[in-house]
């Protein structure tokens, strides 16, 4: 709000404002507002000037007319001395008084008082007790604007820093939310691709079981071939345990120790900012889903890298991707360094 208009929201005059604002030379609105208080009752020079220059080109001009007007009469004359002279404007509903048409239609606009006419009652100036009284009510006022605007700005910033913390938190849900559908997805890849895995092992054992049973049925069909041509039956050998020898030199052999197989690897990812993750995958998932997993945990979803292990220090390749953790002796632990593509 500018201060002209502030001080008209006051109640002054849009004249005697715009006088006090070039007066102080535009230093603010207190010291416009003191100049009004301390020259309430002062009119307008401008005004004053013009209307003086105006009442001497009308003598003038009366006076060239000369013999084409006439002195009035005396009779004339005490009538209009005895007529009343409108020193001010009062409102009939509030019973204010007023200097200026100024002062009027501001009185109107404000109160909504549409009743006024002219008074002969002067307006008394101002006293300084009532300049105090007034310069502390517009100082009372000025406070409170400024407090009610404080109180907004203050309110606009609150307003400002939830909507704020709002959109942060809907990006963090956002970015969970893909997280969670990346993940999904990467188990579902999995779970298809180990049920395609076994659906070949299933393949491969039962290829293996029908070519067993081919075997079996093509020899008991060489040795039926055979029986008919022999007139003895032939004695089967007696079994190894009916011999008493056989049981002290025979020798039970002795089987190898199984190696212990493992379903999950623990995987410690060290990351090129120098942070550690740690996660646990399937020994039959592809070393493919460690890659993907450091990935989703990267700023940047597209950014290049390699995969490496210390010790033995060894750089995996793209086809060693596709193999699994377990025949790439990555279980039941191992250590991964994530490095810069080559």
């Amino acid at each position: 709000m500018s201060d002209i208009q502030m001080l008209i929201d006051m109640g002054f005059p849009k004249e005697k404002a715009e006088r006090a604002l070039e007066v102080t030379n535009n230093k603010g609105v207190e010291q416009a507002m003191e100049w009004l208080l301390a020259h309430a009752d002062e009119p307008l020079p401008p005004a004053s000037m013009a209307a003086a220059a105006s009442a001497a080109g009308d003598s003038s001009s009366s006076t060239a007319a000369g013999g084409a007007t006439t002195e009035p009469s005396t009779e004339e004359g005490a009538a209009a001395a005895e007529e009343p002279v409108a020193k001010s404007l009062k409102c009939d509903e509030c019973g204010k008084l007023f200097k200026s048409q100024e002062e009027v239609e501001f009185h109107a606009a404000k109160t909504e008082h549409s009743s006024f006419s002219e008074s002969t009652e002067e307006k008394k100036p101002l006293t300084e007790e009532e300049k105090k009284a007034q310069l502390a009510l517009l100082e009372e006022k000025m406070r409170r604007k400024r407090q009610e605007r404080e109180e907004n700005e203050k309110k606009e910033a609150m307003e400002r820093e939830r909507l704020r913390i709002k959109s942060g938190k809907d990006m963090l849900e956002a970015r969970r939310k893909m997280e969670e559908q990346e993940m999904k997805k990467l188990m579902d890849q999995r779970k298809r691709e180990k049920l395609e895995s076994q659906q070949a092992r299933d393949r491969v054992r039962a290829q293996i079981e029908a070519d067993r049973a081919a075997r079996k049925a093509k020899e008991s069909g060489e040795t039926t071939a055979v029986s008919p041509t022999s007139t003895a039956p032939v004695s089967s050998p007696p079994p190894a345990a009916a011999n008493p020898t056989s049981t002290t030199t025979t020798t039970t052999p002795i089987k190898p120790a199984e190696a212990k197989s493992y379903t999950t690897a623990k995987i410690a990812i060290r990351m090129m900012d120098g942070t550690q993750l740690v996660q646990t995958f399937q020994a039959g998932e592809q070393l493919a889903a460690v890659r993907l997993f450091v990935q989703l945990k990267m700023d940047s979803v597209d950014a290049a890298f390699g995969l490496m292990t210390n010790f033995p220090k060894k750089v995996f390749t793209a086809e060693e991707y596709e193999m699994p953790l377990d025949k790439l002796g990555l279980v039941p632990n191992a250590v991964l360094i994530v490095t810069k593509a080559p």
